[in-house]
């Protein structure tokens, strides 16, 4: 194997990489949120809009503060 690395311990690290990309990809996905839907009519250009339903979410809740 490359390096002289084991192949148990290769395995246990690309095992390992590849759990760590697709854990981030799921949280990345969940904090986005992307509109996945496809439209009938594509956008004219300067009419597509995005926002972070996500951070939009946490902005609007109420903030109590204990003094």
């Amino acid at each position: 194997m490359p390096a002289g690395v084991p192949w148990t311990t290769y395995v246990k690290m690309v095992t390992a990489s590849l759990l760590a990309m697709f854990a981030g990809a799921e949280v990345v996905h969940r904090y986005y949120r992307p509109d996945l839907t496809i439209p009938e009519i594509p956008p004219k250009p300067g009419e597509l809009k995005t926002e972070l339903l996500g951070l939009k979410e946490r902005q609007h809740k109420p903030q109590i503060s204990q003094q």
